[in-house]
């Protein structure tokens, strides 16, 4: 096989100098067996007759090149070379290349990935193009701003049934063709083949319809409702605030199987990771989750399809008004109001994190070299960071001026792509506010900034405010007056919530001192928060009695923040969690304090003699919590504190007793994620082994099952069993990215540090090979999950910056192990800072 190479971006504007390419022919055929599919493109291009240049290239990675025709002459196929096949001397005018070439199935989730259902054999295939993937299932020019027709035609096994981009039928012959597109990007060209099971319906005379595995159907029917539900919701949401009708002939969305990403906003076939579709319990805030992925993915069809970056330097120009229209239409448009709670816990402390790495970046960087660059920036930052400056946008603009600019970009663009500046100018013609200014503080620049309230006396015994500014941004926000409630001293009361401008003209009146004074109430800016001396008194006693949840999630966010910068102890933000969580009610809130607690603060800021403390602290916690809620009054809440309770267990004994019960006493029952849940601690624990394990594959022999029992045997406190996951891992390529995954997810446990002490420097060596001979999805893999995250200490920092320096890994597992060691460092300097005689 040849060596991957990587698209720059000279070469892309060179390209797109010399190329119009107007449709592509694709005829795919997917009856040759469980390794390989068959590609025959015809692609009709013309070639400009203004430009010096007139060699060009074509991007494909077949298992087997057989045939390329150029304008009915054969080319020299032993030109082909690094995935390029060279189109040299072209004329100006019309041309038609037609590439015959053998395609390798894909186990990672990149290209054509192919996966057989172990619960009933059943075998499904689907595509997934972005970023530059496509050349995995069809020769193309592999840029974003090359946009063509695609008419797309399968061959399959009789059982299946083929969806794409268009209305897919299949005719008299077999075969499926889907409608032709209009102008698109290669990268979002989209097919799924299988035996799927279907749900249809029509909305404003669109075919909408959702799929899913065969052995999902139940699942998915339960839930079929909500989701098209929330689907139609949304799409009539959009078309009240954009003035560009939806862009396409029909509204697929496909639930597939061991996909990398959230999901794929591919024209008129969004492609969903499968865990979307609930076998067990989830919590409404989880549902939340998938309708706002939901939302997300339909204002791609505009923010992304309709509209498509020029080049990957824009990346936020997709995600980030995706993320943030999918957040907003859903609290304007569904019963999800509080979303931004969510966001405000979850997504923007990944903004926050990505943005004080050494791999930060702007949300819109000047540029991006190439595409392998390019993929690393699909990030906290894209995301949430953008979606954050975009909520700043619409409150500094005001909402009327903020969709009148997007109108007026859809209409300058629409089937054609985009830049920055492009944005920017149609942002400008509906204000009279300097945007480009705006533009050029928060969308070119990079870090976070902090805010602190200074509070000073007057004469006359009022009080005024200044917000001190550490960073350079401008910020207009909502400031939070809290007093103590008379007839309730817990209780804070909003008094008032003035806005205010940052940098300040002049210290702001605030009439008398507040009990809690809170700047960034409401969180509409992007920024760290601190407080006062009061005001911390206030929160560290009055936290829970705060009225809005997202109020009380600026707060734990900036106690968040506190702890990861050294300046509050760990152990006070554990005590402000077991003082006030017990009382909270909003389940985003509760998922996320303790996520932060169990997997930050007692597995990495905490020394390791802290952390049994910790987690007796933590399993106290979720105690209180499941009393709490034994009246049935909140499932949500209870789930929660169940899930928590099992993953900090010191001690087997009441999770071995819900395990052999079948239930929680009290309720719930257990499902599949819950007794997967417990065995994997009792594999940390020792208190299990493989006879339970392979005991609970044959109750459970889905694909999840799979994945619960490889995390569950790497697991194991043995030698062996640590062998064996291993290289399972890093000796073989067997194991599809979720295997691969769910394996990394058990090996490495605090509790097991001694006996996995060998595996941390051989880490640093086997990763960067399994990275190289895979793919980036495994080297994105092989740096987020098989990092020895709980070896917090100097020979691990040092033994990953020697390999950086040393060992050249690939891109994307450099990435991750740039932010890796960041993360650790940071974790050391925590240490350090509170550890006993400082």
């Amino acid at each position: 096989m040849s060596c991957m190479s990587v698209l720059t971006r000279d070469e892309a504007q060179t390209r797109a100098k010399l190329l119009d390419v107007h449709r592509y022919q694709i005829d795919l055929d997917l009856t040759h067996g469980d390794e390989l599919f068959v590609s025959r493109t015809v692609i009709h291009f013309t070639v400009r007759g203004d430009q010096k240049v007139t060699d060009t290239f074509i991007e494909l990675k077949p298992e087997e090149l057989r045939h390329a025709v150029l304008d009915g002459h054969s080319l020299d196929l032993d030109t082909f070379t690094e995935n390029r096949l060279p189109l040299k001397d072209l004329t100006t005018g019309e041309h038609e290349l037609r590439i015959d070439a053998v395609m390798r199935y894909s186990r990672t989730g990149e290209g054509m990935h192919r996966f057989t259902d172990p619960t009933d054999g059943e075998t499904y295939v689907y595509t997934q193009l972005a970023l530059d993937d496509c050349k995995r299932v069809f020769p193309a020019f592999d840029q974003p701003d090359l946009k063509a027709v695609f008419e797309l035609s399968v061959t399959a096994p009789k059982s299946w049934k083929v969806i794409a981009n268009g209305v897919t039928e299949q005719q008299e012959d077999g075969t499926w063709r889907a409608a032709p597109t209009p102008l698109i990007s290669t990268y979002l060209v989209a097919v799924a083949a299988g035996p799927w099971h279907s749900v249809h319906t029509e909305h404003q005379g669109l075919p909408f319809a959702l799929h899913c595995r065969r052995s999902l159907a139940p699942h998915l029917d339960v839930d079929a409702d909500e989701i098209l539900d929330i689907t139609r919701a949304c799409f009539d949401r959009y078309h009240e605030k954009f003035e560009e009708p939806y862009p396409f002939d029909s509204y697929d969305q496909a639930f597939v199987p061991e996909f990398n990403f959230g999901a794929m906003e591919n024209p008129g076939l969004v492609t969903f990771r499968d865990e979307f579709v609930y076998r067990s319990a989830v919590t409404d805030t989880e549902r939340q989750t998938r309708a706002m992925v939901i939302a997300h993915e339909m204002a791609h069809m505009w923010f992304g399809d309709l509209v498509t970056l020029q080049w990957w330097d824009d990346i936020w120009l997709n995600e980030s008004f995706a993320e943030y229209m999918g957040y907003q239409t859903l609290t304007e448009a569904t019963r999800f109001t509080d979303t931004w709670v969510d966001f405000g816990v979850a997504r923007k402390a990944w903004g926050y994190d990505a943005d004080q790495r050494p791999s930060t970046h702007p949300v819109a960087p000047d540029t991006v070299d190439d595409t392998a660059s390019a993929l690393l920036n699909f990030d906290g930052i894209s995301y949430a960071k953008g979606a954050s400056a975009l909520r700043q946008l619409v409150a500094w603009l005001g909402e009327k001026n903020f969709l009148a600019g997007i109108n007026t970009h859809f209409t300058r663009h629409r089937f054609g792509n985009a830049t920055l500046a492009d944005f920017i100018d149609s942002l400008a013609d509906a204000t009279d506010r300097d945007v480009h200014a705006w533009a050029a503080s928060w969308l070119r620049t990079t870090g976070v900034d902090t805010l602190t309230p200074k509070v000073t006396p007057a004469d006359d015994g009022t009080y005024t405010l200044t917000a001190e500014r550490h960073g350079s941004r401008p910020h207009r926000v909502a400031v939070g007056l809290y007093d103590r409630d008379p007839g309730d001293n817990g209780r804070l009361v909003l008094r008032e919530r003035p806005q205010l401008d940052i940098p300040q003209d002049e210290a702001r009146p605030i009439g008398k001192r507040p009990a809690l004074l809170l700047l960034n109430d409401g969180d509409l800016t992007y920024a760290k928060v601190r407080f006062d001396p009061e005001s911390f008194t206030a929160i560290r006693d009055n936290l829970s009695q705060l009225p809005d949840p997202l109020t009380r999630a600026v707060v734990w966010n900036s106690l968040r923040d506190a702890v990861r910068d050294g300046e509050l102890p760990p152990t006070a933000y554990l005590e402000a969690a077991r003082t006030h969580l017990p009382l909270e009610t909003d389940v985003a809130l509760v998922q996320g304090v303790l996520s932060f607690a169990s997997a930050q603060i007692a597995d990495r800021f905490l020394a390791d003699t802290e952390r049994p403390a910790a987690l007796s602290t933590l399993t106290a916690l979720c105690r209180d919590l499941i009393r709490r809620t034994e009246d049935g009054s909140h499932p949500g809440l209870r789930l929660t504190a169940v899930r928590h309770f099992i993953d900090v267990a010191a001690h087997p004994d009441t999770i071995a007793a819900w395990l052999t019960d079948g239930t929680v006493p009290g309720g719930p029952e257990l499902d599949p994620e819950l007794r997967w849940r417990i065995l994997g601690r009792l594999a940390v624990l020792g208190a299990t082994d493989e006879a339970a394990i392979a005991a609970e594959v044959q109750r459970d022999p889905s694909a999840t099952g799979q994945e619960g029992a490889a995390r569950c045997r790497a697991a194991l406190p043995d030698p062996e069993a640590k062998r064996t996951a291993w290289e399972a891992m890093f000796a073989t390529d067997d194991l599809s990215n979720y295997l691969f995954t769910a394996t990394a997810q058990g090996f490495w446990q605090p509790e097991q540090a001694e006996l996995v002490e060998e595996y941390v420097q051989r880490y640093f060596t086997d990763a960067v090979a399994v990275a190289a001979r895979r793919s980036p999805a495994i080297a994105v893999a092989a740096g987020r999950w098989t990092f020895p995250v709980h070896a917090v200490n100097a020979k691990t920092l040092r033994l990953g910056e020697q390999c950086l320096r040393e060992s050249d890994p690939t891109p994307s597992l450099r990435r991750q192990l740039t932010d890796q060691l960041d993360d650790l460092g940071r974790a050391l300097k925590v240490r350090e800072a509170h550890s006993e005689g400082n």
